[in-house]
């Protein structure tokens, strides 16, 4: 162990049960002085704090809450790896802080058997005590404290409450030992496992003695998780001898795995033994009467559905006047830039690579900041555990639990928060699942694509006297395909490649309490950062590199050549009219229709549009042209680019307002008009519309949404199998539509 000196940080794992106000107490030592990243290898993010206590500096390392030290997927191993010093770059913890529920030692003591065991200097802190006061609990601190050997603090995190003592007792334990570890297991199970530690250390080969935890959990791991990952050479003779002690140990009334339950909580009744005082009759406590309400089958789903239609409705809209004005800001900035900078490469490159990139990593933070102060407030109040239990029903028939709702929800505004979302989800499996379907649900990134086809192709029949129409179903029939098509993809998922037992859902139903202001500004903070600094570089990365692909090459004289003539001709009339001149409009007009068409063509000539007549052959059964093809290349950022895409391509200029009844119906026109290349074939038709909405429908289309799917795994492998599958099913679904349309169109 590190000695505990003023010139060194110190480092001190926060270990607890979720919802024990692990987080709060976290964000109550360590402030703002925090940063958050990701344990290389694997999902699990890594949160660690700074404070000062004294002259001494502490480096505190926030660990995922977990009910169990028991490995059995890489991310629940990394917990296990940190407090037994074993992750490379990461120092193993001086100390560790377990905190427990006050009002349910017995369950959360579980935990602490576990830690007490590592031999880490420990101080258990007892949180939320005023909830349990209410409950009518009373703890005999001095009993429990020498019953179980190490030193308590009792804390109300989310008040401040007990925070100064907390750190005046680390200060005392930096200074200890470490302590001896006990085992509450029974003796013929310490015996199997020093038995099996002395044959690990005789097949040596070099390797670093296991730690004794980890012996005993091999022991104990009967699903073979820990064979695979701490063992190497001949693991069959290994397997013999754990199956064998296996059988011993059943002989011996100590069945594994069940051994260590017993075993456990065994050591818990002796510890809590004479300490906590309930009352006979449990008291009705305000959460009690607000359940029967918020968990009821049909009242709690109905606030349920109001509850979140608010959240939906203000991550949706009320982030529209935020969003309106980042974007008018950068709009501005890039005009500004445009009139300082000399025409050419570096004014592209400023004005539509790197001012447009960065506008459009900052546009989202309105529905990211919305959506996560609302996440961190119905987490703090407890809400959210209610709402996880309300949707379970629904979820696990496709493999999820309730958790994964809220994330799903907040996907059909944008999907990078609904991704980031899914970090409420604690089941590895069921968040990768969760985070892999999102980008399925209709974000309002797709509306533009909807609405131009729609209005264009879709005819305005009404049916019922007038209480449907057809374009609002269509409208309709686009949302619902993404939900379940999702619903498909996580069943197949959840059997095959993230293949797994449904977690039985097992939730403690937190008290009700008033949200901690600092804690919820502190999350939503947090996570709009976090965006912006994890995820908001490398959007702008991609933006440029895609800026740069429709740009390039760029011969000027080529393109612009064949226009010059008229252009000069134009603005020579227009130099030669006064101002007021009414005929001044009408040849601004001219010269805007010249512009576009010259953006046309550059377009056409780009890297990207020449990629589109490369890849015609293969969108020519969907029913689209190189057109469509190149600008679908092009929306590859961002799904909404495609109509500012088929804007330039159809020679309207890239500054297409789908806001604007005049853009709207000129862009619906031009693609009425559309002929396939050296015909009076129309391309467009509505099969063909239908065709691209369900490619659009189901297509990930979306750098951030990708990006972000990278931070959250730490993986490029799980963004390339979402592109990969997305993709795939989009062209199969915008294929089959398109064929078996024309059947009817013929």
């Amino acid at each position: 162990m590190q000695s505990a000196t003023t010139s060194t940080a110190v480092t001190i794992a926060l270990v607890g049960n979720p919802n024990t106000g692990k987080s709060t107490l976290f964000n109550a030592l360590a402030g703002m002085r925090q940063r958050v990243g990701n344990y290389p290898g694997v999902t699990v993010e890594k949160k660690v704090g700074k404070l000062r206590i004294g002259d001494q500096a502490i480096d505190l390392v926030d660990l995922p809450g977990t009910y169990s030290l028991a490995p059995r997927s890489p991310d629940e191993m990394v917990a296990v790896d940190v407090l037994l010093g074993r992750r490379a770059g990461e120092m193993r913890p001086d100390a560790v802080i377990s905190i427990v529920d006050a009002g349910n030692l017995e369950r959360n003591l579980y935990l602490v058997s576990q830690v007490l065991e590592l031999g880490l200097p420990t101080i258990v802190v007892l949180n939320m005590a005023d909830v349990a006061r209410r409950r009518g609990v009373t703890i005999d601190l001095e009993r429990l404290e020498r019953q179980l050997g190490v030193p308590i603090v009792v804390t109300e995190a989310n008040h401040g409450v007990g925070i100064e003592e907390l750190k005046r007792s680390l200060t005392t334990l930096l200074g200890q030992p470490p302590r001896s570890a006990e085992s509450p297991f029974p003796e013929p199970f310490c015996r199997e496992v020093a038995a099996l530690d002395e044959q690990l250390a005789a097949r040596g080969g070099g390797h670093e003695r296991l730690p004794r935890y980890l012996v005993e959990r091999l022991l104990l791991d009967t699903a073979g998780y820990l064979e695979e990952t701490l063992l190497d050479g001949d693991r069959a003779s290994l397997r013999q001898e754990l199956s064998a002690a296996r059988a011993r140990l059943a002989a011996t009334g100590a069945p594994v795995p069940a051994v260590e339950a017993i075993a456990r909580y065994g050591w818990v009744g002796r510890v809590l033994e004479g300490v906590v005082t309930r009352p006979v009759q449990q008291p009705v406590t305000a959460s009690d009467r607000i359940d029967r309400v918020l968990t009821h089958k049909v009242w709690g789903t109905l606030i349920f559905v109001v509850i979140m239609a608010i959240v939906f409705q203000s991550v949706f809209r009320w982030a529209g006047p935020a969003m309106d004005l980042i974007d008018g800001g950068f709009g501005a900035l890039g005009e500004w830039a445009g009139t300082i900078l000399p025409e050419g490469v570096l004014q592209s490159l400023v004005v539509d690579g790197i001012i447009a990139g960065v506008g459009g990593v900052l546009v989202f933070l309105p529905q990211i900041f919305i959506l996560f102060l609302f996440l961190a407030i119905l987490e703090d109040c407890g809400y959210m555990a209610r709402a996880a239990y309300l949707m379970d029903r629904l979820f696990v028939r496709i493999g999820l639990s309730g958790k994964s709702f809220i994330p799903l929800l907040s996907s059909f505004a944008c999907a990078i928060p609904g991704v980031m979302a899914t970090r409420v989800i604690e089941n590895r499996r069921d968040r990768l699942t969760t985070m892999l379907i999102a980008p399925l649900m209709s974000c309002s990134a797709r509306l533009p694509v909807y609405t131009v086809l729609i209005g264009a192709f879709i005819p305005e029949r009404a049916y019922f006297g007038g209480l449907l129409k057809l374009q609002g179903l269509t409208m309709f029939a686009m949302y619902v395909l993404g939900i379940v098509v999702a619903a498909g993809v996580a069943l197949v998922l959840k059997r095959s490649l993230l293949r797994g037992a449904t977690p039985p859902f097992v939730m403690e139903l937190p008290a009700y309490k008033w949200p901690a202001p600092y804690t919820v500004l502190h999350r939503m903070f947090d996570r709009g950062w976090a965006f912006v600094r994890r995820a908001g570089t490398l959007i702008v990365a991609v933006s440029i590199v895609v800026w740069a692909a429709l740009y390039f090459p760029h011969p000027t004289e080529e393109i612009e050549g064949p226009f010059t003539a008229r252009r000069a001709a134009i603005e020579a009339q227009l130099s030669a009219l006064p101002t007021e001149a009414t005929e001044r409009e009408s040849l601004e007009e001219k010269l805007a229709a010249i512009d576009g068409e010259i953006a046309g063509a550059y377009q056409r000539q780009s890297f990207l549009g020449r990629a589109g007549h490369w890849i015609e052959p293969l969108v020519r059964p969907l029913g689209w042209d190189w057109r469509i093809g190149a600008a679908t290349i092009a929306s590859f950022p961002a799904r909404e680019v495609v109509v500012a895409t088929l804007g330039i391509i159809y020679n309207l200029g890239g500054e297409v307002d789908i806001e604007a009844d005049e853009d709207r119906t000129r862009l619906e026109s031009a693609l009425r008009g559309a002929k396939w290349d050296g015909t009076d074939r129309p391309v467009y038709n509505t099969p063909v519309a239908l065709s691209i909405m369900v490619f659009f429908a189901l297509c990930a289309q979306c750098a951030a949404t990708l990006v972000v799917i990278r931070r959250e795994t730490n993986s490029w492998r799980w963004p390339i199998f979402t592109f990969v599958y997305m993709t795939a099913l989009a062209y199969v679904a915008a294929l089959v539509t398109y064929q078996v349309g024309m059947l009817f169109v013929a």
